[in-house]
């Protein structure tokens, strides 16, 4: 078969594949073809992201109170542990024998004392019947004084050496996760020896994050009608693989110093940390996120696509459509915006008609052929 039938059998094909695209393209002295969408309002929730720190409310460093060898340890490191649960056990002889000896010296002591009321008695009963002097009965007296004094420094020290006894046994003194052990078994430990281990509180959990002033600003004038930030905004989380946490905080404490290096001021949440059905937690202490300050009731903005936002060196505009068909330049300012989508704060109006395809081809004040663009493929610009 001649290389010239090939040849002309390509072209009808081309042809034929070229027609029904052609039939759409508006002649060449024609306006241009443009798509089209009708600003509306829609509910949005506003949302504003920062970089923030998972803390633990409460953390108690566990020491050791008295010097002593470490005899046991009674937690497994990364466990959960309950509030009065015992940790470490020290050596307690010595304390033992301490708290003996003191009770030995309150025993001594009350006797003395006992000793003392007799003669104080005593010396009474010969003052009234004449027989003795008035300054024996002071003296008995001073004695009886002395002796109730040194009774109750003799139970003063057997309270400090009980003490001492206790604190050969350490507890938690919060209900959280223990982290490991600095220190092993048979050690000698002291107050100066350092932490022992930590303990973080698990539920709920601190989120705190530094937000620029004039931002916070904003925020604060915005939802001043609503009660303020605190409950008008609530904290959602992303977590440094990239989910949005399931659980919702509150926004309770702003700072009341700016960070004069980064002009910011530093907000706190607090956000549930539930245990999940294999005992995990998902936050943990000290733990890098990014915070998002998410609104709690929708507003009605200007929302349109991303990408019938046109930008020069006076700023953001759009081409809208009149009744005339005719395209002019309108001066936009934007407020949140993502990928696809960008909320109009000022220059638009519901019921405009902008250009969202075909704004390469468009000039001002000049006539444009406007087609209605499906809101999915507007989405998608």
């Amino acid at each position: 078969m001649p290389k010239s039938f090939h040849g002309l059998v390509a072209s009808c094909c081309l042809i034929a594949l070229s027609a029904p695209a052609l039939a759409q393209m508006p002649g060449g002295g024609g306006p241009p073809a443009v798509g089209v969408v009708t600003v509306r309002e829609t509910d949005m929730t506003e949302t504003t992201e920062f970089n923030g720190r998972v803390e633990a409310i409460d953390r108690v460093n566990i020491v050791a109170r008295v010097s002593a060898f470490l005899e046991e340890q009674l937690f497994v490191e990364g466990a959960d542990v309950k509030k009065g649960d015992l940790l470490f056990r020290l050596e307690r002889p010595p304390y033992e024998a301490d708290v003996e000896a003191k009770e030995a010296a309150v025993a001594q002591a009350q006797a003395q004392h006992e000793n003392a009321n007799t003669a104080f008695d005593r010396a009474e009963q010969l003052r009234r019947s004449g027989s003795g002097s008035q300054s024996a009965l002071d003296n008995a007296l001073a004695a009886r004084r002395t002796a109730a004094a040194q009774v109750r420094s003799a139970e003063a020290a057997l309270h400090v050496s009980q003490i001492n006894l206790d604190y050969t046994e350490i507890r938690s003194p919060i209900d959280g996760r223990i982290g490991r052990a600095s220190v092993t078994v048979g050690n000698v430990v002291s107050a100066t020896s350092g932490p022992l281990a930590t303990v973080v509180s698990q539920d709920p959990m601190h989120v705190t994050f530094p937000v620029p002033t004039r931002r916070l600003i904003e925020l604060q004038q915005k939802y001043a009608a609503e009660g303020g930030t605190g409950k008008a905004l609530r904290i959602r989380l992303r977590l440094p693989d990239g989910r949005v946490y399931d659980q919702v905080g509150t926004l309770g404490f702003v700072d009341v110093s700016v960070a004069s290096a980064t002009d910011s001021i530093t907000l706190r949440g607090s956000i549930p940390n539930p245990a999940r059905e294999n005992g995990r937690r998902e936050l943990f202490n000290d733990e890098f996120v990014r915070v998002i300050l998410e609104a709690v009731t929708p507003q009605k903005v200007l929302a349109i696509p991303r990408a019938a936002v046109l930008i020069d060196q006076q700023g953001d505009y759009v081409y809208v459509v009149n009744k005339e068909n005719v395209a002019g330049v309108r001066r936009i300012r934007l407020g949140q915006s993502s990928a696809g989508t960008a909320t109009v704060v000022e220059g638009l109006a519901a019921g405009d008609t902008i250009i969202v395809e075909g704004v390469q081809r468009v000039r001002p004040q000049a006539p444009v052929t406007p087609q209605p663009l499906p809101a999915r493929q507007a989405a998608r610009g």
